[in-house]
């Protein structure tokens, strides 16, 4: 099952011990309607598969009225008959698009290209897997496309981790680091996803941020880097703009509501942890961009039974500050504006 991302190829003539399968939305009748339907507060069971094995690609498109259906749908998947979910992310955020947006981009593991959503994240389980759709919007999500395939096996080997995701979010604070994961346990961080939104337009001093985490119980992070844009292996804010690779890229930049997105995986070098690990976020220099809207999806891989979820918040409370950047542009606006008047009328006009 050991993956070698420097060469992909690698393995391909070898013959393989083990089937493929795949659970789909097609269209059981024989017709054209290869979608299903998830009313609004209503679960759709995607897989409820039973065996040892490990998922190996899902995709997926939908269509609905609501334009923050990204947020509001979660995607929710269980390991082993678990009574709490490894997976439990908004549906756009897991594959990478964040503020509810539909964003072209691609990665190795997943990304949406031409409006359909992928992962290749590979995820095993011992004795049985169920993928859950939520839908927490107010209305009807009118067709959910979606194909999931897997492979089967005998018996699931020794030191194999799970696969988890949480969503994270929360305006930052002075003098206090953004967590991005907090998990116990033993097993290796595989990278984010990160979406951040500063209180004034056109600055982004939020990303002079560090990473920094704690491995094992640690008093001082191991890894300590030293910049936000850096650790998205960028430089200079984004310079360049947006862009994606392999590992690491830029789904959004956006200096008229200081709006970033960005992810980076760890495929070709995990961050292991034996007991514990601590994936944590400056803000600002020292902590001093509070108020800075922050989510964020990890990615990793650890034994069960994992650390308590961060709770999330309601469908409505997940929602994109929107405001949060215009407000600031409007009053901006307004004081150019003001201050456009005063010079004409007391210096100006006085020339004049």
């Amino acid at each position: 099952m050991e993956e070698n991302f420097f060469n992909l190829y690698e393995g391909l003539p070898q013959f393989k011990d083990y089937k493929v399968r795949q659970v789909s939305s097609y269209d059981r009748s024989g017709g054209n309607n290869d979608f299903i339907k998830i009313d609004s507060g209503k679960v759709a069971t995607l897989a409820n598969i039973k065996g040892a094995g490990q998922i190996v690609r899902i995709w997926l498109t939908l269509g609905s009225a609501d334009p923050y259906i990204l947020r509001r749908a979660l995607l929710k998947i269980y390991w082993d008959e678990e009574e709490n979910p490894s997976v439990e992310v908004p549906l756009g955020d897991f594959f990478g698009t964040g503020f509810a947006n539909y964003v072209h981009f691609t990665s190795l593991l997943l990304g949406m290209t031409s409006g359909g959503f992928y992962s290749y994240f590979p995820m095993p389980f011992a004795s049985s897997a169920r993928v859950e759709v939520e839908n927490q919007s107010p209305l009807k999500i009118e067709s959910f496309y979606y194909a999931l395939e897997y492979q089967t096996f005998k018996k699931l080997e020794e030191n194999i981790g799970y696969f988890h995701a949480q969503w994270r979010r929360e305006e930052t604070k002075a003098g206090e680091n953004y967590t991005i994961l907090e998990a116990k346990g033993r097993g290796h961080y595989l990278g984010c996803n990160l979406s951040m939104q500063g209180r004034i337009p056109f600055y982004l001093w939020f990303l002079e941020g560090d990473e920094m985490i704690y491995v094992d119980e640690e008093d001082f992070p191991s890894i300590h880097g030293t910049g936000t844009e850096d650790y998205f292996n960028s430089g200079w804010y984004f310079r360049g703009g947006e862009f994606s690779a392999p590992f690491h890229g830029l789904t959004v930049k956006s200096l008229r509501k200081a709006r970033i997105s960005a992810y980076r995986f760890h495929p070709t070098d995990p961050f292991p942890f034996f007991s514990s690990i601590k994936v944590t976020l400056e803000h600002g220099g020292r902590n001093d961009a509070q108020g800075s809207d922050y989510s964020s999806v990890a990615y990793w891989y650890q034994s069960e039974p994992h650390y308590e979820f961060y709770k999330l918040p309601g469908p409505n409370e997940r929602l994109p500050k929107d405001g949060v950047g215009e407000w600031t542009l409007k009053k901006g606006y307004q004081l150019f504006l003001r201050a456009g008047y005063f010079v004409w009328n007391n210096v100006v006009g006085r020339i004049l």
